[in-house]
Order: C-alpha cells, then sequence, then structure tokens
C-alpha cells in the first residue's frame, strides 16, 4: 500500500453518557472518512470517560448492541476504529480499547500495564493485539503501555511498524510521558501516535496535544483544548502529519 492514513481524534467526554458519547465519535469517524483514514483511534475509555467508579456498571462485551451505531459507520465509511471502553471480564473489568473493522467483525485490545490505583477498580490484560491495513502491521496500546519499553519493544519485535495508544495525560506528565513516545518512534523505526482528551474527565484534567511522530520526530500535534483528528499519512514510505478541525 502506497498510501495510508492513520488518525488519532482528541476530544472530550460525557461522563457515563455513552450515547451522547458515540453521537460525538460518529462525527470524528465521518470527518476521517471524507479523507480517507484507514484507522481512528479515540482517548483511554473515550465511550465512558475516564470514571472508574462507573466501569463496572458500564463495562462493554464483543456482541454489546450499543455498538451498533459504531459498526454500521465502521462498513459504511469503510474505516478501521479503536473506541476506549471498559470491558467485562471475570471479576473486575478491564481498561479496552474496542476495535471494530470495516467489514464489522469487533475484537479488543485490554491494557496490560495500569497505573497505581487502576488495580483497585480494573484487572491488566495479558496480550499484545496488532492490526494489519495493507502491508503495514499496527499495534494498539492504553496510557500506561506506553510508560513500559517491554511493551513498544515487543510490539516491534511482533513486526509493527506503526504503534498507536488510547491516553489520558495531564500537563505534569506530557513532556515525560510524549519523550517517551518520541523516543521509541526513533528507536523502533515505527510511527507513533496518541489520542488525548481534550477537556476534564473523572478527577483529571487532561492536556490534549494528542500528537504523532515519526523516526524524523514530531509530525503533528493539537493545541490543548481542541477537538480535532492528528493525521498521519504514508505516500511512497514516507510519512507527513496535519491537524484537521473537528
Amino acid at each position: 500500500m502506497s498510501n495510508l492514513q492513520i488518525a488519532v481524534a482528541q476530544m472530550s467526554s460525557i461522563k457515563g453518557d455513552v450515547d451522547e458519547n458515540i453521537k460525538n465519535h460518529l462525527i470524528a469517524i465521518e470527518k476521517a472518512s471524507q479523507i480517507g483514514v484507514s484507522y481512528i483511534v479515540f482517548p483511554e475509555l473515550s465511550l465512558t470517560g475516564y470514571e472508574p467508579e462507573l466501569a463496572g456498571s458500564l463495562a462493554f462485551s464483543t456482541d454489546d448492541s450499543r455498538l451498533k451505531p459504531l459498526i454500521d459507520s465502521a462498513m459504511e465509511k469503510n474505516i478501521n476504529i479503536g473506541v476506549g471502553a471498559p470491558l467485562k471480564s471475570d471479576g473486575l473489568p478491564k481498561i479496552g480499547l474496542i476495535i471494530i473493522s470495516q467489514v464489522g467483525t469487533v475484537d479488543t485490545y485490554e491494557k496490560m500495564y495500569l497505573h497505581s490505583g487502576e488495580e483497585a477498580y480494573f484487572n491488566r490484560g495479558t496480550n499484545h493485539n496488532c492490526i494489519t491495513i495493507g502491508n503495514t502491521k499496527i499495534a494498539n496500546a492504553i496510557c500506561a503501555d506506553t510508560n513500559n519499553s517491554n511493551h513498544a519493544r515487543t510490539c516491534s519485535e511482533l513486526g509493527a511498524s506503526v504503534y498507536i495508544a488510547g491516553v489520558l495525560i495531564t500537563e505534569g506528565g506530557y513532556d515525560s510521558d510524549t519523550a517517551v513516545m518520541a523516543a521509541y518512534a526513533n528507536e523502533y523505526n515505527m510511527l507513533v501516535a496518541m489520542a488525548n482528551h481534550s477537556q476534564p474527565t473523572g478527577n483529571w484534567a487532561p492536556i490534549g496535544k494528542s500528537a504523532i511522530w515519526s523516526n524524523t520526530g514530531l509530525l503533528a500535534s493539537a493545541s490543548e483544548n481542541q477537538n480535532a483528528l492528528v493525521v498521519a499519512e504514508k505516500l511512497d514510505g514516507h510519512w507527513s502529519g496535519q491537524v484537521i478541525e473537528i
């Protein structure tokens, strides 16, 4: 595939309002499909907001009827979608990425490395997840996964040339967290992308500034509070980036 577009969606989530959050996701998906994006990923727990106390009651399964509008959109728009949501599990739920393919199949990735305090509300996942679009293998990650070098290293060893994460990053953690992501892009010759929330969620104040890096450095970054797509395009083997308002 000589031309490939990957996007991260920077947006806000309404506490516990899955229906309204899905409506906002669909707006971003529509925008991404208009410019030919093949895979769009949303922030951590984007369908519910980062609300650990609500995760058990709002948790999703892969056959959840609430996903139907997203599945219909993926098929209609011919786009692969990764949305953040708590996932049903034995015992505590898991922090998940629900991956909906352009043909309507549903897969999941479960966050493997938890932030301190999350273990009171969530179990951790155990398996990496990659999807393949054309001849490009894309590894999925969620927030604290990106702070563990073993995670990115294993994804590279699995053959991924793109590493993409839905996150919740505040001002205090932004510089250190993004320095790690930029280093992965350089060390493993991977495109690295992260989708952050643009407004407060739970008891946190995310700083936005969703961004994408290649081995040459920062390609594009959103501002702090805008709702936007950060898009990377691979054309003839070279990545470029842009920010598009939603």
